[in-house]
């Protein structure tokens, strides 16, 4: 598999590249390494932006598809759309990765591990997504030590927008969006809902039974300029979603199908008041934000009543300082305080943690970038902890950019973790640190970037389920508890490349090895980690013909893998391609349709569970500008 994808993004590389430079792609703005507005130039560590266009030409439907094709990213699932739904960066745990929306940090507290479940993901309000790979906990603390996955849905605009989509295929699958935007006078607003409705496939590999999802939602932004220098921003999220399960009856007691569902209602808000001062050297931003997730499981078989019920919310209060300082110095730092609480029918518990940190953004001179941060949590459970950052870029006038950063990564315990039946709460924070070492060259005016990048990440007092060991142990925890036990290391190589050799066509391609390895002392000691592939690769080609018809296709490879930690459970690497195509008809409909795994191709990412065959969509799509 490797070979084979070396090989394409060769043949990628020996396309004809002349033309001009794509314009503005050294000025592409991101939020996410700082938190704050810089050019992608000025950061030193790896990250990957994803565009609306890009949602767009790929016809996402679910988010973390779209994601599973970045470096370092892989993702597993319980089965078909709408089932658990696990991302990884670098090798790091799923519940390791921060996810935020709009400023609001969605990962759900009444989850074991406090992670973000990406089944739910939608891309109907979706304009931009930002993936940070490695710890970055100085601005965003606790949680970042895989990375950070930051979605930015519509923002307001001035004038009226209106698009919608909608789309039929496979397993009677549907799925309709819409969103308007626009503004009159002080006020700006955009607003999006969207629908999904699939017949979908047995979660169990060897089932028959077919597990639909549903879901519907809405999400929306609003500011309102009270001056030139001061306004009030709003966001808000709202998605409720039904997903078939399958489960483990008896007699036997190995996944079958079952009549067994869940339930899931996401509400995600943003309340800030900005006022950028000093003639906009000094932006300031207080904030208050909320998430709230409600899940419920059913198991029909044993009545109406929900069998389990989980309920996270975590509410939050920040201050930001942005201050562009005198010279080539700019400062940002912040406070903030979360209180995070979990119910799960049984047990209520809340925990609180303050925050503050600050950055330093310094440019010596035009070409060099260097940044450099501390953080301090005051966790009221487990005290304080500090962290550190650092990174350099250096944007050189021969279209090379060089990267190095070394992060910090932080995770507190969740209240699951903590406070449950397998709780303990003696437990310590997880710990990681991170060096990357990155070169990104322009070529042929821009037409052309490669890109590599190294890294290393050492995990410390990670959180494992340790079953009790000996009788007295197992007269206190019978069935086991959390425990600091796992030591993990992580190292590899991301390499990336882009071309567009004329307008009308672009390529893209990224080929990733990690080495994700248990460190703890005993039987699973230099073992892999579980469902971490070392080795995974995309490719996108996508080509405009001159009468306006796009055609693309995409390539994903996928190395062997682990179903356990004892790896005695092998998954086989597996292939998938994907083709499509989308006609404009006038200036506001295209026609599109797209044919997923097209070989048909047999695999797992989990043992045991299904996965989609070749599935065939079609749609339209109407923008009004």
């Amino acid at each position: 598999m490797f070979k084979v994808t070396v090989s394409i993004l060769a043949l990628a590389i020996a396309a004809p590249a002349l033309a001009q430079a794509a314009a503005g792609e050294d000025d592409q703005i991101v939020v996410t390494a700082a938190r704050a507005p810089q050019k992608l130039d000025e950061v030193g560590q790896a990250m990957t932006v994803i565009d609306r266009a890009e949602i767009e030409a790929r016809q996402t439907v679910s988010i973390a598809d779209l994601l599973s094709t970045t470096p370092g990213v892989t993702v597993t699932r319980n089965g078909g759309l709408g089932s658990l739904t696990s991302l990884r960066i670098r090798g790091a745990e799923a519940e390791q990765t921060l996810v935020v929306i709009d400023g609001v940090r969605v990962n759900d507290p009444s989850s074991p591990g406090g992670g973000f479940d990406f089944a739910n993901l939608l891309s109907s309000s979706i304009e931009r997504i930002e993936v940070l790979r490695g710890p970055n906990s100085v601005p965003w603390g606790s949680q970042a030590i895989g990375g950070v996955v930051n979605i930015i849905t519509q923002a307001p605009t001035d004038r009226f927008r209106a698009r919608a989509r909608a789309e039929y295929g496979y397993a009677n699958s549907a799925f309709a969006s819409a969103g308007v935007s626009g503004g009159t006078g002080p006020l700006a607003l955009s607003l999006t809902g969207g629908y999904l409705d699939s017949d979908g496939i047995s979660a169990a590999a060897d089932g028959r039974e077919r597990d639909g999802y549903r879901q519907y939602g809405a999400n929306g932004r609003a500011t309102l300029a009270l001056t030139d220098a001061i306004g009030i921003d709003l966001a808000g999220w709202y998605a409720h979603s039904r997903v078939g399960l399958d489960g483990f009856p008896a007699p036997d007691y190995v996944l079958a199908d079952t009549a067994d569902y869940a339930k899931t209602q996401e509400v995600y808000g943003y309340a800030g008041v900005h006022a950028n001062l000093l003639d906009g050297r000094f932006r300031n931003r207080v904030a208050f934000t909320i998430a709230d997730i409600n899940r419920d499981n059913y198991e029909p078989a044993f009545g109406t009543d929900p069998s389990f019920i989980g309920r996270g919310r975590s509410e939050r209060y920040e201050y930001q300082g942005d201050l562009r300082a005198a010279g080539p110095v700019r400062l940002v730092g912040g406070v903030e305080h979360e209180t995070s609480r979990y119910d799960d029918g049984f047990l209520k518990r809340s925990v609180g943690i303050t925050s503050v940190y600050g950055q330093a953004i310094v440019q010596p001179i035009r070409a060099l970038t260097i940044t450099g941060g501390v953080r301090h949590d005051d966790h009221q459970r487990f005290g304080g902890r500090t962290t550190f950052g650092a990174d350099a870029a250096l944007a050189l006038a021969t279209g090379t950019t060089l990267r190095a950063s070394y992060g910090e990564g932080f995770k507190a315990p969740t209240l699951y973790q903590l406070y449950s039946a397998y709780g303990n709460e003696a437990l310590r924070p997880e710990t990681a640190r991170n060096y990357d070492l990155g070169v990104e060259q322009a070529l042929v005016g821009g037409r052309m970037r490669i890109g590599a990048t190294w890294f290393h990440r050492d995990t410390r007092n990670q959180i494992s389920f340790r079953n009790c060991a000996d009788a007295a142990e197992c007269a206190d925890y019978p069935f086991g508890r959390y425990d600091n036990i796992q030591r993990t290391r992580a190292q590899g190589i991301e390499f990336a490349i882009a071309l567009r050799p004329v307008d009308a066509l672009t390529v893209s391609g990224n080929v990733s090895y990690i080495d994700s390895r248990n460190r703890t002392p005993g039987a699973a000691f230099d073992l892999d980690l579980a469902r971490r592939p070392q080795e995974t690769a995309a490719v996108n080609v996508d080509y405009r013909l001159p009468f306006g018809l796009s055609v693309g296709g995409t390539v994903q490879m996928v190395g062997d893998s682990y179903d356990d930690a004892a790896n005695s459970v092998r998954l086989d690497g597996y292939a998938l391609a994907s083709l499509r195509a989308e006609l404009p008809i006038g200036d506001r409909l295209s026609v599109y349709g797209r044919v997923d795994n097209l070989f048909d191709a047999d695999y797992r990412v989990i043992a045991g569970y299904g996965t989609y065959g070749r599935a065939a969509y079609g749609g339209i799509r109407v923008a009004l500008d």
